[in-house]
């Protein structure tokens, strides 16, 4: 799901968010700790936003500002087709040289949050851990991934939980198979969640090619998992069951699309489609689209769970079900004869209205 609309295409950010239909956007600067902090709280209606605190190097403000709105929506989105009682939010602090005191800088941080009273919700993502949010904790009680509080998992099981289970619903649907027991996937990355992805398929008798960049991480996988490796440019080529994008996003252009001999596309990466108009390609092609902002939430689902006092059972209950969600779309998408993605973002777009 993607919004593939530079910020350099309108006259100024504010023109971005409203294009995005975005709610609130909260900046926060202290000279003392260094704090840089934008929180991009993109909607409200299902309940708190949730959403990951970044801490990363930008070139510049405005690309700190469009990562955390485009983030940000892509969370609503997340939320609502997995049907939480959340909206979608994102914070973004841009990382100085240096942290002079990293104690005050993430219990600032949490002043601000605690400032918004409750709307938004913070998270790990990259660049904090558990840790930072033990700090932030202790400024405000709208925090989760504490080390007391979900932050003791890593996220990328669970992530790669909901993807298996968006695979299995397509293999279901598109090859008529109950069981992965055979199934040839091209995994595209084998990093933290590849990894964990090519875990969960192997034990459920899956054959495995992947590329990464990272060689390292690729042979880590050839070694404990036994699966085949291709170079990097090869794996769309593959002759394979399932194509899945594990690593970047924007992947799926025209020239990709057109090298595919996967029937189905299902992966972890964000923002899988360079645009939008790329699923109706997929659909065109006969290809069967996982929507990505559905079968990746497996970790939204996790942290969101456990800030609503679930516990790990309840949290896995949700990610497994996303079988049936996927597995709905599709019969939906079929019905219709309509990209699976648009029938995705429809479906969470009706229920951020509600």
């Amino acid at each position: 799901m993607t919004k593939n609309h530079s910020v350099h295409s309108y006259d100024s950010l504010m023109r971005y968010a409203e294009f995005l239909g975005y709610g609130e956007i909260h900046t926060k600067v202290d000279e003392k700790t260094g704090l840089k902090a934008i929180i991009a709280i993109h909607n409200l209606k299902r309940g708190p936003a949730i959403g990951g605190c970044r801490m990363v190097s930008y070139s510049s403000v405005d690309q700190a500002y469009e990562d955390a709105l485009r983030l940000g929506y892509m969370m609503s989105y997340k939320a609502a087709i997995n049907n939480l009682p959340h909206g979608g939010a994102k914070a973004v602090l841009i990382k100085p040289k240096e942290i002079k005191d990293r104690q005050a800088y993430f219990e600032k941080f949490g002043e601000f949050v605690n400032e918004l009273g409750g709307r938004y919700i913070t998270a790990v993502d990259c660049g904090t851990s558990p840790q930072e949010m033990d700090l932030i904790a202790r400024r405000t009680s709208y925090v989760t991934c504490t080390t007391k509080r979900g932050g003791d998992d890593d996220p990328s099981p669970l992530t790669a939980l909901g993807v298996r289970r968006g695979i299995e619903a397509a293999v279901k649907f598109k090859l008529g198979k109950d069981s992965l027991e055979g199934v040839r996937v091209a995994i595209q990355g084998a990093g933290h969640v590849g990894y964990h992805l090519i875990k969960e398929l192997t034990a459920k008798g899956a054959q495995i090619v992947a590329s990464d960049v990272n060689l390292q991480a690729l042979q880590h996988c050839i070694d404990e998992f036994g699966i085949t490796a291709c170079p990097a440019e090869e794996i769309y080529s593959q002759e394979v069951d399932v194509f899945s994008p594990c690593a970047l996003g924007a992947v799926l252009n025209l020239e990709h699309i057109q090298r595919l001999r996967a029937p189905i596309v299902a992966g972890s990466a964000n923002n899988q489609l360079a645009h939008q108009r790329y699923g109706a390609l997929l659909h065109e092609r006969g290809i069967l689209y996982a929507p990505d902002f559905l079968i990746n939430a497996g970790g939204l689902i996790h942290v969101a769970v456990i800030y609503g006092h679930g516990d790990i059972g309840k949290s896995t209950a949700q990610i497994m079900d996303i079988y049936h969600t996927a597995y709905a779309i599709f019969e939906q998408s079929a019905r219709e004869n309509k990209p699976t993605n648009e029938i995705a973002e429809r479906i969470a777009y009706e229920r951020l209205q509600e």
